[in-house]
């Protein structure tokens, strides 16, 4: 990559910038219209997230995704707060969890979301270190499930509420 900021065939790149309250105004920005909020967390919800992770100093970021100077999306990746119903191989087992992940209905299937994702993984692992990571996926999301297959996680099985769990280990 250049020092512009673009790859050698001139596609401006992805970047993250840490969510902070001098930029959470772009998160609204990000059309997620056409994604019910029970299949992904609002923007409040997330910057809600993002907030309580700081305060309570959990490992992890929330980031707002930019292709050139468009705010593109949305990702939450942070330490886990154990829950009753996570998969019973995570007991006891310090893990990450995605909170969160929204792309810009103007740029999917374009596979920057990936881009995105991997991006967002790498940070928080080069930071806090590796640990398997889970999220949930909302049974009326294919799509969604059929993303994160591609990008190493597995189907479980376990439900919370409409949401089963996918899991990518380390």
């Amino acid at each position: 990559m250049s020092e512009s900021g673009h790859n050698c065939m001139n596609k401006p790149a992805i970047t993250l910038r840490h969510l902070t309250d001098e930029n959470s105004r772009y998160a609204y920005q990000i059309d997620r219209t056409d994604i019910p909020e029970d299949w992904v967390d609002t923007a409040d919800t997330i910057i809600e997230l993002n907030r309580y992770g700081l305060e309570h100093h959990l490992p992890g970021h929330t980031f707002l995704a930019y292709l050139g100077d468009a705010c593109i999306g949305l990702i939450l990746i942070g330490e886990a707060i154990p829950w009753d119903t996570d998969p019973a191989e995570m007991h006891g087992v310090p893990f990450y969890r995605v909170m969160g992940f929204v792309v810009d209905k103007a740029y999917r299937s374009k596979g920057l979301g990936g881009e995105i994702l991997e991006n967002a993984i790498d940070s928080v692992y080069r930071d806090f270190g590796k640990r398997p990571l889970a999220l949930g996926v909302h049974r009326d999301n294919p799509r969604a499930g059929r993303f994160y297959e591609r990008h190493g996680f597995r189907r479980t099985g376990v439900y919370e509420g409409n949401d089963e769990y996918y899991l990518r280990m380390v």
